[in-house]
């Protein structure tokens, strides 16, 4: 009884963990990976890697808001179920592709699968108290964010000692128990609904807003990835050593994310949101860009943990009191934006790269979230902000 109280009150945030650590302990060695199947030259084989990292993401940008119409309109947790079953069959389909095409075609595949963090948040939504689903939705982040920590070092070690496509294998199996995790422990979120208030939609504006500042905040998390085989050589550090140390450096990125998460309420107590996103969004701009005259791999890892740390409270800052009455739609949006994040930050990275320089890339991404200083401002002061 006790153990199956535990499931029901934690077991989401449990298969959110061990699923977000399956997705980033392969995601890490993808790049990797891609160079000792690649059959062309260096600059082809990078933007393959751009497009390999960011085609997934792309898809589950224009599939999420239909699966958050169906978890809606249906049961989240089985089709939860559904995708995290369907999710583990493409890392299979990772494992056995042999040629760049092969493994496009299996991550464009993975695409349509969807997110299951749409199910979780709309799961979340379902609570008819305010200060349940408040809870819910950061153990459903704080769970992602630590898997995002532990899964880049575990996946670099593991692909290192173990083989690429193992590492995968390993993935699939993780997601799978995921399913069977949620498919027997978890409560249907369907007899919630029924009780759940009737709280005013957001507003398609605050919506969009929150989904555009999501989108340029996070490309600034997950452009790194996707280029380190390349960016960490000028760094002082062996080709042989860099799935480690790349490992290492996602693993710091991680930690910051996880810190960053963690200091959200605490500063939004201190300073008013109107002033403090902006500032996060400025600082984290500023010290991306302080990236490029680094020479050294230690100073990179500082200066890339700070602005991790500065970047980071602004998730759940702006999402959280639009998740508390945006329907299913609006949250695939928003998770939309945040996984098109996840698109845009590698082929910006690749692309820029593969044209120019480290420091050009990191410019630019200065810029981009210079650009996202409106939106900040906006998000901020907006309705949705004033009523939560």
């Amino acid at each position: 009884m006790v153990a199956r109280a535990f499931l029901e009150a934690y077991g989401l945030a449990i298969a959110m963990f061990f699923g977000t650590f399956s997705w980033s302990f392969v995601y890490v060695s993808l790049p990797f990976h891609i160079k000792t199947i690649t059959t062309v030259d260096a600059a082809t084989t990078l933007r393959w890697t751009g497009w390999i990292l960011g085609i997934t993401p792309l898809v589950t940008v224009l599939t999420a808001p239909i699966w958050g119409r169906l978890a809606e309109r249906g049961d989240p947790k089985t089709l939860y179920v559904v995708v995290q079953t369907l999710q583990s069959i493409a890392f299979l389909g990772m494992a056995i592709a042999r040629t760049l095409p092969e493994l496009f075609l299996s991550r464009v595949v993975l695409g349509f699968m969807g997110a299951s963090s749409t199910f979780a948040f709309v799961s979340a939504g379902r609570s008819a108290d305010v200060a349940d689903v408040r809870r819910q939705v950061a153990m459903v982040q704080s769970a992602m964010t630590v898997g995002q920590v532990f899964g880049p070092l575990a996946g670099a070690i593991a692909a290192a000692r173990l083989g690429f496509r193992g590492s995968f294998v390993f993935g699939a199996a993780i997601l799978l128990g995921c399913a069977l995790l949620v498919r027997w422990g978890v409560p249907s979120a369907r007899e919630r609904a029924a009780t759940a208030a009737r709280r005013e939609p957001a507003r398609v504006r605050d919506v969009l807003s929150v989904a555009l500042l999501v989108l340029g905040g996070s490309t600034q998390v997950f452009f790194l990835t996707s280029i380190l085989p390349d960016v960490l050589p000028p760094l002082g550090i062996a080709r042989s050593d860099t799935l480690e140390v790349g490992g290492i450096l996602i693993f710091a990125s991680g930690v910051a994310a996880a810190v960053g998460s963690m200091l959200a309420r605490p500063l939004a107590e201190l300073v008013p949101e109107r002033r403090l996103i902006p500032a996060l969004v400025l600082a984290s701009s500023a010290l991306i860009a302080g990236l490029a005259p680094v020479e050294s791999v230690w100073l990179y890892g500082v200066v890339r943990f700070v602005q991790v740390v500065c970047i980071a409270p602004v998730f759940p800052l702006v999402v959280a009191a639009i998740a508390q009455h945006a329907g299913g739609v609006a949250i695939g949006v928003i998770n939309s934006a945040r996984i098109g994040a996840a698109f845009l930050g590698p082929v910006i990275a690749t692309s820029v790269l593969a044209a120019s320089s480290a420091p050009v890339l990191y410019v630019v991404l200065a810029i981009l979230g210079v650009a996202c200083l409106p939106l900040a401002a906006a998000s901020g002061g907006s309705p949705a902000r004033r009523t939560a």
